[in-house]
């Protein structure tokens, strides 16, 4: 059985439903039948029966959505109105939350308000107020960093789009250890963080590689022998599989810093081969 995950708003979860014998593709717009109602959403993802909960029912696509179907979702303007009026009520009540977007269910009858915020808000006054205006079953949704990032997003610092609005499908946890070993931490938080504020994604893409090479690294403070002088390592260099190696120096310079290139066959003295020097 082939199961498609569907997507309502880029800042919602995604659900899944059996493709049965439609040719779906990712990108697709579809026509469902949820617990609480129709509703039309994008095909973003497939997934294998093993990556499903076996107790949860699992719905049928209804049909791929068609022009009439298209035609008959909220314009952008309705949208905008939508998210002013919004806007209008959060600042009458001086509620502490940033509105994001929101998504109208296909027929209209439901309407949910996308939000970020530090903690909880007591947003009870403000349901009822957009209940009586919209006449609809108003609901608001807090949402993160990232999904805020997701939803409103547009070029990262590498110039291209963000990666969670391109391909990224579920966020993982990313770490100062990630920027640790791949030696970054040196630039700055605001060089290192994404839109959203948190560490790049983008991290964990090279982590296992530079992790890997950082273990046939000598620690720092590795006595070592090198040409037959006797140094410390002070320094690595992760990528050119090198480290800064101290030497004792005369009394001018105190002490000198070479770079040396990491032998392919280590020595049993722990030493390696000679490079560059450098003077402190």
């Amino acid at each position: 059985m082939t199961i498609a995950q569907i997507q309502f708003a880029p800042w919602d979860k995604r659900y899944n439903f059996s493709c049965g014998e439609l040719d779906v593709k990712i990108g697709d717009f579809v026509i469902v039948e949820t617990d609480l109602g129709t509703e039309i959403g994008t095909v973003v993802a497939f997934v294998t029966d093993s990556e499903v909960d076996k107790e949860l029912e699992i719905k049928p696509i209804v049909r791929l959505a068609g022009a009439d179907d298209l035609g008959k979702t909220v314009k952008k303007e309705k949208k905008q109105e939508a998210l002013l009026f919004c806007q209008e009520l959060i600042a009458k009540y001086q509620l502490p939350m940033k509105l994001v977007d929101v998504h109208f269910a296909w027929n209209n009858a439901r309407i949910n308000f996308a939000f970020a915020a530090e903690g909880r808000v007591d947003f009870r006054q403000l349901v009822k107020d957009l209940t009586a205006h919209f006449g609809a079953n108003i609901r608001l949704t807090q949402i993160g960093a990232r999904d805020e990032a997701r939803a409103t997003g547009d070029c990262g610092h590498c110039g291209k789009g963000l990666c969670c609005k391109g391909f990224i499908k579920d966020f993982s946890s990313i770490t100062s250890e990630m920027a640790e070993v791949q030696q970054v931490v040196h630039r700055g938080s605001e060089r290192i963080s994404g839109m959203c504020g948190r560490l790049m994604c983008c991290l964990a893409y090279e982590y296992d590689g530079y992790k890997e090479l950082a273990t046939k690294m000598p620690p720092i403070g590795t006595k070592v022998n090198v040409d037959g002088d006797r140094g410390e390592v002070v320094g690595h260099h992760v990528l050119k599989q090198s480290v800064d190696v101290k030497f004792p120096g005369d009394k001018d310079i105190g002490y000198v810093v070479r770079e040396v290139l990491l032998n392919r066959k280590k020595k049993e003295d722990g030493g390696a081969g000679n490079n560059q020097r450098k003077r402190r």
